[in-house]
């Protein structure tokens, strides 16, 4: 197969010719072929096929492997076995700045300020942000500022990792060139600056925190301050905690935060925590003061140093006061300082507060108190002032073993003198129930009285009312006079016993007065009241124990009475005595419980 030219033809694969430029195909250069320059086949330069420059078929510039040929086919411009030129060498490297120590300080400089400047002007991103996210943490740990500060552990880390940015920033700037600030000594300069920043946030801090220790301190002193006003208008008992708690706190900021807000105030809330604690005292319920103001007493050695000496010293007055208010409140006679409620108030003025102007009070007081009361055994309530008196006596004895020897004179002689009075009135309380009725009261009354004053005018009377009080709890008409002194009389009365028992006989009416026989011995109890009827004390023969009584005509009150057993007696029975008679009586014992 051949390819048609102009200027020439060729086969394909065949070898060529050696020719003129108008044919060829595979062969030599003149003839054609691949890479004959002349025309032809493949790569000819002449007019022809693949590769011919001429006007002929798929022409190229160059043939696979020619020079570069002209208009033509499937050409490239530079053929199988072309050199290919060489690449532009590289440019060189530029060198290493000199190790400079200045850059190296500013760079160590500017990190310090922990924002990470010096890398941002050695260009290292990542190691700022790496500073940055420290400062990040330590500021997030940090704010808002409390009393208590940043812990030491987070404040030492954040200062190695400072000292690591710098250090770090300064083995990379000694060999970097700066940008933003290419001078070194400007950003060692700029770096001093920036150091402020780490102070000043210090410092900035610092104020932060102090004010949060401030506040809180104010609130500490808020809370006592509430705790102290809570208490006002309850009873101590209830409020003697809260004032503890309180009086803590107060002496906590005086002790601990001297130079604090709060501790500048402790001084005017303590003249109010003393008027608050003080406060029964001004509404002159002494008694309900006594024990606040011991509390305030002991105030200053809770308290320690600093509390002022007048705020100190004020509530020993007040207490003088009430413990002699509360002493005497009830010496007019209600019997509560009689029964010794108050004793220990009184005592303890006299002890606590010697020379005191209300210390001087208290003798005066008592035997004001003493004489009132005796004026009241005279009259309707005799016995409850003679209760008074004799309270009042001892009290005024007590009190003088713990007074001064001239107050302790005066109140013994208070004492006697009381004494005297409790013995009239002992007398008067017995006549004063005897006639309102109250036989059994006048009956002990009496009795205590003769025995307890055995020579007192009174005495001899007093056996008498005993008696009589004694005969009237059985029948009452039998206390329906007052007895008297009396005896004798122009009639008699035999008293005898048939009973294996001693016998007491209380007789009262026209007369007044006991009579005790012995046991009759030969005599033995009845079987019934029946069995005792006309033979008691009538037995032929016998000796009965016996004793004439003589009486004035008149109703005379019986009763017996078991000597040895006061509580077993008869009942009493009445007797109307006449002239030109003489009268019996004879006690004897049945065996029912009927007794007499």
């Amino acid at each position: 197969m051949s390819w048609d030219a102009q200027g020439g033809q060729g086969s394909s694969g065949g070898a060529g010719n050696p020719g003129g430029p108008a044919g060829g195909g595979f062969g030599p250069p003149d003839s054609g072929g691949y890479g004959a320059p002349g025309q032809g086949a493949y790569g000819a330069p002449g007019q022809g096929a693949y590769g011919a420059p001429g006007t002929g078929g798929h022409g190229a510039p160059a043939a696979y492997g020619g020079p570069v040929g002209g208009p033509g086919g499937y050409g490239q411009p530079v053929g199988y076995g072309a050199v290919v030129p060489p690449l532009p060498p590289m440019p060189p490297a530029p060198p290493k700045p000199p190790a400079d120590p200045v850059r190296a300080i500013a760079v160590g400089l500017l990190n310090l300020s922990g924002l990470g400047l010096g890398y941002a002007l050695t260009r290292r991103w990542v190691a700022m942000t790496v500073a940055l996210a420290a400062t990040g943490v330590l500021l997030g740990v940090a704010l808002p500022a409390d009393p208590d500060g940043v812990s030491s552990g987070v404040l030492a880390a954040y200062a190695a990792a400072l000292a690591l940015f710098a250090v770090h920033g300064a083995v990379r700037g000694l060999r970097t060139r700066l940008s933003l600030l290419p001078l070194a000594p400007v950003a060692v300069v700029v770096g001093l600056v920036m150091l402020a920043a780490p102070a000043g946030g210090a410092a900035y801090y610092g104020d932060a925190r102090d004010n949060a220790t401030q506040k809180m301190l104010l609130d500490r002193l808020a809370a006592a301050d509430r705790l102290v006003g809570g208490s006002a208008g309850t009873s101590f008992a209830d409020a003697e905690p809260d004032d503890r708690k309180a009086l803590a706190a107060y002496r906590d900021l005086k002790d601990h935060h001297p130079g604090s807000k709060a501790a500048r105030l402790v001084p005017d809330r303590l003249r109010t925590y003393y008027r608050t604690v003080a406060a029964p005292y001004d509404a002159k319920r002494y008694c309900d003061a006594i024990e606040p103001l011991k509390y305030l007493r002991g105030v200053p050695g809770t308290f320690g140093a600093g509390l002022d000496r007048s705020l100190a010293a004020s509530p020993d007055d007040k207490l003088a006061t009430s413990l002699y208010q509360c002493g005497v409140v009830d010496l007019g006679g209600d019997g509560a300082t009689a029964s010794g409620g108050d004793e220990d108030d009184l005592a303890e003025l006299l002890t606590t507060f010697p020379d005191s102007p209300q210390a001087d009070k208290v003798e005066p007081a008592v035997s004001g108190a003493i004489d009132k009361a005796a004026r009241g055994t005279r009259g309707d309530d005799a016995c409850d002032a003679v209760n008074t008196v004799r309270g009042l006596g001892s009290f005024a004895d007590s009190l003088a073993g713990k007074a001064g020897e001239v107050r302790a004179a005066a109140l013994a002689k208070d004492s006697r003198r009381a004494g005297t009075q409790v013995e009239a009135g002992r007398w008067n309380c017995g006549l004063h129930q005897y006639r309102t009725k109250d036989f059994a009261g006048a009956q002990q009354s009496m009795s205590d009285f003769a025995r307890t004053y055995p020579h007192d005018a009174h005495t001899p009377l007093a056996k008498k009312v005993a008696i009589a009080a004694e005969v009237a709890q059985s029948d009452p008409a039998a206390g329906a006079h007052l007895p008297t002194l009396a005896s004798g009389g122009g009639l008699t009365l035999i008293l005898s016993n048939d009973s294996p028992e001693p016998v007491k006989f209380l007789y009262t009416g026209v007369r007044t007065g006991t009579v005790s026989l012995p046991a009759c011995h030969a005599c033995t109890a009845y079987s019934s009241e029946s069995a005792a009827a006309g033979v008691a004390c009538g037995k032929s023969g016998r000796m009965y124990p016996k004793k004439t009584v003589y009486l004035p005509p008149g109703t005379v009150y019986v009763m017996h009475e078991d000597s040895d057993d006061p509580t077993n007696s008869s009942d009493a029975y009445k007797q109307k005595l006449e002239n030109g008679s003489y009268y019996t009586d004879c006690a004897y014992d049945v065996q029912d419980p009927g007794g007499f």
